[in-house]
């Protein structure tokens, strides 16, 4: 009965025009790669608390993205992160996005971290918050993991457009909501073309009863035709 009234409470939420149009500005302030961009390759090295292996990297779209390193494991992990880079930058519009669904808004908040949106019907009970057109929390609950992301810093483009520098991800238990681990993101990027690509990230996370620090840096970048 509760499965079925929380489904029941998430068809009916009316959408608040306010949320949607703070949400759009904020969404159409983000940084992507432009409608026509094709892709780019890049020489790739890998390091791994001080061990490094060296490759190459080739992105024509999030589903796209093909690494060539000499260690599978570290490959395999490297293209996870570099297809999320890709996920997060390819261009899309806001009706495609989180504008097809239902929003709402909280009045009379005064988070240091700004309004709380809520996202209704996406199946993640997400929510977000906004402030100064920019969104700096992001909040999603899944039967197999929740996790926070705070937007800590970022960059202005060339298009005047907002590209994220720094943020910090926290894992939770779905259940309990006991952490599971913290990841924190640094990155920078080059302008090539027309386009803001990445030059690097580094990682730092918490793994069996170690911090961890990875970085993958880009060099030698090339636009594909």
């Amino acid at each position: 009965m509760e499965h079925a009234a929380a489904i029941d409470t998430q068809t009916t939420v009316a959408d608040n025009p306010q949320a949607r149009a703070l949400l759009q500005r904020a969404f159409e302030s983000t940084a992507r790669w432009q409608p026509d961009f094709r892709g780019f390759s890049a020489d790739l090295t890998v390091n791994t608390n001080g061990q490094q292996v060296r490759g190459t990297v080739v992105v024509k779209g999030p589903r796209e993205v093909t690494v060539q390193l000499p260690d599978e494991t570290i490959q395999k992990w490297a293209q996870e992160q570099i297809g999320m880079i890709a996920v997060h930058r390819a261009p899309r519009k806001f009706e495609e996005s989180d504008g097809k669904h239902r929003l709402t808004m909280e009045a009379g908040e005064d988070h240091p971290l700004g309004r709380r949106l809520d996202i209704h019907g996406d199946g993640m009970q997400s929510f977000y918050r906004i402030k100064d057109n920019r969104i700096t929390q992001i909040n999603r609950k899944m039967p197999h993991v929740a996790f926070t992301i705070n937007v800590e810093e970022s960059s202005t483009t060339q298009d005047q457009k907002q590209l994220t520098t720094k943020y910090t991800v926290y894992y939770f238990a779905p259940q309990d909501a006991k952490l599971r681990n913290v990841e924190s993101f640094t990155d920078t990027h080059m302008r090539v073309g027309n386009s803001d690509l990445p030059s690097t990230r580094r990682i730092i996370s918490y793994e069996n009863g170690a911090v961890l620090v990875r970085t993958l840096t880009f060099t030698n970048h090339k636009l594909l035709a």
